[in-house]
């Protein structure tokens, strides 16, 4: 099962875009950054993980939420890779 809940802070505002032909479909794309728990030595690292938001889902996250927002995602993990 491939399942991934996150919570953290959005870096920049959503960026948003619309597929092309007749039936357009919001995209939103963000990145949230996430605290790790802290390490003994009292010092903690943070993640930053790229999100993709679709349709209705996008155009309320880009409505309601702004850099510096808290916010919890859902979703599934998926990793491409290509060879230039």
């Amino acid at each position: 099962m491939n399942n991934v809940q996150l919570i953290g802070r959005l870096t920049r505002d959503v960026d948003m875009r619309y597929t092309q032909g007749e039936n357009q479909t919001a995209v939103g794309r963000f990145t949230i950054a996430v605290d790790r728990p802290k390490k003994q030595d009292g010092t903690h690292e943070t993640d930053f993980i790229d999100c993709f938001a679709f349709g209705k889902k996008a155009e309320v996250i880009s409505q309601y939420f702004f850099k510096g927002s808290k916010i919890g995602v859902v979703g599934r993990i998926r990793i491409g890779s290509y060879i230039n």
